[in-house]
């Protein structure tokens, strides 16, 4: 009975040690979460030792007290076991002291700045996934955001080439890449080497868990036709209302006899049954902005965006969302669309900070499962998107996986 009870006993604690760590999806109240890095929205994937901010908005706009915790993950996103000493230099668990309240807006809000590192938080020391968790004051999550810090000790150059398969010839990118170090000996690459292939910095479609296709000398190649296919999509749509009360780039009317602003943009069609039509996008990012304003950060407003989507051959038990960078690609009640039977148009309406902000229709079922082949917008090899490949190197003797490495490329240099 001793021995049965001592085995669950570990058993429990390995489940707990092994859970997985996913992002919690912030309430209503918080909006317009960003990872910042020379003063600019970045995808959470930083080189080890570099600095960056999370900032975020409570609309309450009551300075109300907010804690942050660092979580370090292995490839799966579970928790380790590593000490927070070995990989925190200082402390976590503290009060984020730097924050803001809006200045001349309809929306009050206060704004909060989380800087890594600073005075408690001195050095995060290894590479890795990582779980940054913000708590209130009862030391409830009130949300989660991933990021990624990697090491520069590997090259992997990196090309974007059209599908190999001819089935999808026209709808999908398609990644080659190698592994290449001068100073890693690789021990066991099949097990000891994975990968992380992203599309426009989006944790929801990464692939994962590709080995290497064979290697020269020390070289790891990856030339595979389908496993590292990533549908191609189309360009992100936008609007911009840098200036509030004015009617700008793809926003037909404002209204400004509500409390805060109302903009309306204009109805979209669904792409997929169109020509490719080359137009600029930021691949989903967005732009905090307010022309009238010297620090857009507390002096940018939010307005209500009414969002209409023309889909008459959508036809289908799954539902559209609205995505982007500035809602994470969120699949929460917050930004699904609704059908209006009277106008035969998908209607959302979402709070978002003004400025310019890319976004896209996106097709998913109860469980969270992305339908990208049968995409609102279609899928084109022409359509300019970015890729990163991350590099997590584990020795035999080693108790986590590092990230030791990272490729970029972009589809605008896409090849036969």
């Amino acid at each position: 009975m001793k021995k049965l009870l001592t085995i669950l006993l570990l058993s429990s604690i390995h489940l707990l040690f092994s859970q997985v760590e996913n992002e919690v999806a912030p309430p209503f109240k918080i909006k317009t979460i960003s990872f910042i890095q020379n003063n600019q929205n970045a995808i959470p994937i930083f080189q080890l030792g570099s600095g960056f901010q999370l900032q975020f908005d409570d609309l309450f706009g009551n300075e109300a007290d907010y804690y942050y915790e660092i979580i370090h993950c292995d490839y799966e996103w579970n928790p380790t076991e590593i000490p927070k000493s070995e990989y925190l230099l200082g402390f976590d668990n503290q009060r984020i002291q730097n924050y803001t309240n809006s200045f001349n807006t309809l929306q009050i809000y206060s704004h909060y700045v989380l800087s890594i590192p600073n005075q408690f938080t001195q050095q995060l020391l290894l590479s890795g996934n990582y779980m940054l968790k913000i708590l209130n004051d009862s030391k409830e999550v009130i949300f989660s955001r991933k990021f990624i810090l990697y090491e520069d000790l590997v090259a992997v150059p990196t090309q974007v080439k059209r599908a190999r398969t001819v089935r999808n010839l026209e709808t999908r990118q398609n990644l080659e890449f190698t592994i290449k170090s001068s100073t890693i000996t690789f021990q066991n690459p099949i097990k000891n080497v994975k990968v992380v292939l992203l599309q426009n910095g989006k944790f929801n479609t990464a692939i994962k868990n590709i080995l290497p296709q064979y290697t020269i000398g020390n070289d790891l190649i990856y030339k595979y036709d389908t496993e590292t296919q990533f549908w191609a999509g189309n360009e992100f749509l936008y609007f911009e209302n840098k200036d509030i009360r004015a009617a700008n780039n793809n926003v037909s009317r404002v209204d400004g006899s509500t409390e805060i602003y109302n903009s309306y943009l204009y109805t979209n069609n669904a792409r997929a049954n169109f020509p490719y039509s080359v137009f600029e996008d930021v691949n989903g990012n967005f732009v905090v902005r307010n022309l009238n304003a010297e620090n857009s950060e507390i002096e940018a407003d939010y307005a209500w965006v009414y969002f209409s989507l023309s889909a008459p051959t959508f036809r289908s038990n799954k539902e559209i969302f609205i995505n982007g960078m500035f809602n994470n690609y969120s699949l929460v009640p917050e930004f699904k669309m609704d059908y209006n039977p009277k106008k035969g148009i998908y209607e959302k309406a979402i709070l978002i900070k003004q400025g310019f902000t890319n976004f896209e229709y996106i097709i998913s079922d109860s469980k969270g499962v992305i339908d990208n082949e049968n995409a609102i917008d279609g899928n084109f090899y022409q359509t300019e998107n970015d890729y990163s490949v991350l590099v997590y190197y584990r020795e035999n003797t080693d108790r986590y996986y590092r990230v030791i490495g990272k490729g970029s490329a972009n589809s605008l240099n896409i090849i036969n």
